[in-house]
């Protein structure tokens, strides 16, 4: 190999195209520019603070929840992979944190609500926040999560809050492949050795009681009409990717029950699981050590 050709891969990070994104869909360019950041006429800024908080809170949460895969994955190919997808949901997370303090009228800055909240304040579904045992819970859990997550932000594209739609529009490149990357790993350990097939199943088992939650609707999103997506609707469309890959890879569809809510109360209320904590005091912990510092 030529010098010339060694260092194509770095002269190619800083040309110019059409497809402004890099290490799966992390892009370099404000998808918010020139967007009108003004809550539209009609809707209640609290309201869409909460909605842009449980959607922002999913994608930091899960994002921290990934990153602690780094040195433990498999190969070296799929802690690269790992890393983006958790790289692609935190500047989502970014994203829809700076939007809620915009939509609440006070401003607050995305490193206030990510660091400086308490459990019950995080709004995020219950799904994103334990601990996978081993990979296959990892990319069961990311095809789950990602199905879901991109037939919402496919639908939330079109909300006539402009900037919410902004977000779920880059959103739905990297959502895309999050879900292909994580069924592709379904499919071939779902089909490969005995090993790997009875590691499969049971990860789904594992996974599948946090499903219900994700199409619960909640009253922040009927508070939003055209603004926020019932995910009560989405359910059909999800099922039959879910149903797609489970039978490609030859593994059966869990029949489990749901995850209990405490008091008709979920993670989009502020009740988690006993896993978040632990998480949250990791991912807290220098910001509160150090809460003057500047980054």
């Amino acid at each position: 190999m030529s010098n010339a050709d060694e260092f194509t891969v770095y002269g190619g990070l800083s040309e110019v195209t059409d497809d402004h994104r890099w290490a799966f869909g992390t892009g370099f360019t404000d998808p918010l520019e020139g967007i009108d950041s003004s809550v539209p006429a009609g809707v209640d800024g609290a309201a869409l603070a909460r909605y842009s908080l449980m959607l922002g809170d999913d994608a930091l949460v899960y994002s921290q929840r990934l990153q602690q895969w780094m040195t433990r994955a498999p190969e070296l190919e799929e802690e690269t992979a790992i890393a983006n997808i958790a790289l692609d949901l935190l500047g989502q997370a970014r994203l829809l944190l700076s939007r809620a303090g915009q939509a609440d009228g006070t401003g607050r800055e995305e490193d206030s609500y990510a660091f400086f909240r308490d459990e019950a304040e995080f709004l995020n579904v219950r799904l994103v926040e334990t601990v996978d045992a081993d990979f296959a819970e990892l990319v069961g859990r990311l095809l789950l999560f990602a199905s879901w997550r991109l037939a919402l932000f496919d639908r939330l594209s079109g909300s006539k809050d402009p900037v919410l739609a902004a977000i779920a529009a880059k959103a739905v490149k990297e959502l895309t492949y999050h879900r292909d990357y994580a069924a592709q790993w379904v499919i071939r350990l779902g089909d490969g050795t005995d090993v790997s097939q009875r590691k499969m199943q049971a990860a789904l088992c594992v996974v599948w009681p946090f499903i219900d939650e994700l199409f619960t609707p909640h009253p922040a999103e009927a508070s939003l009409p055209g603004v926020a997506v019932n995910v009560g609707t989405l359910r059909a469309e999800v099922d039959d990717v879910l149903h797609t890959v489970c039978a490609t890879a030859g593994l059966d569809r869990p029949q489990r029950t749901g995850l209990t809510r405490v008091a008709g109360r979920s993670g989009r209320d502020g009740v988690h699981t006993e896993a978040f904590g632990y998480l949250l005091a990791e991912m807290q912990s220098v910001a509160r050590a150090h809460p003057d510092a500047t980054w």
